[in-house]
């Protein structure tokens, strides 16, 4: 059964993020920095290079591609929350190459900022923190109902 909480927004941040810099740990920072608890990410621009992962269900644990060529982000788009205390970045990448190809995943350490605008949209409301899901091996949403 699904489980929800109701949030309101309270803020947008807009900005653009440090060329070279890793795109993870940029926005991770930013919430830091802007005590963003919990609170929705989207973005676009290009990347130097990139790392994306891929959660494979069946052994439980993450692979990962890394493709070593610029990139477009043609669409980023993900949620803040806390783990442990501190904000996390939960987002997945769209990427296109120069003939179109389109490469996917969940975004990880390891994507170098060519050019990167976004939009953080913060919310007030219940704390939603992650903690280890037994059923998928994944650190999801701790919610009571």
């Amino acid at each position: 059964m699904a489980i929800w909480k109701s949030v309101e927004s309270t803020k947008l941040f807009m900005g653009k993020l440090t060329h070279s810099g890793d795109l993870i740990e940029e926005i991770t920072d930013v919430c830091r920095r802007e005590s963003i608890r919990i609170g929705w990410i989207e973005a676009l621009g290009a990347v130097q290079k990139a790392r994306l992962g891929y959660y494979n269900q069946e052994i439980r644990k993450y692979q990962f591609i890394d493709l070593d060529h610029p990139l477009e982000i043609t669409k980023l788009v993900g949620n803040i929350s806390l783990r442990d205390g501190e904000p996390i970045v939960h987002a997945h990448i769209t990427l296109a190459d120069q003939e179109g190809n389109a490469y996917g995943g969940h975004l990880v350490p390891g994507t170098i900022i060519f050019a990167c605008e976004f939009i953080i949209q913060a919310f007030e409301g219940p704390v939603f923190e992650r903690a280890f899901d037994e059923e998928t091996g994944l650190p999801l949403w701790a919610m009571e109902e």
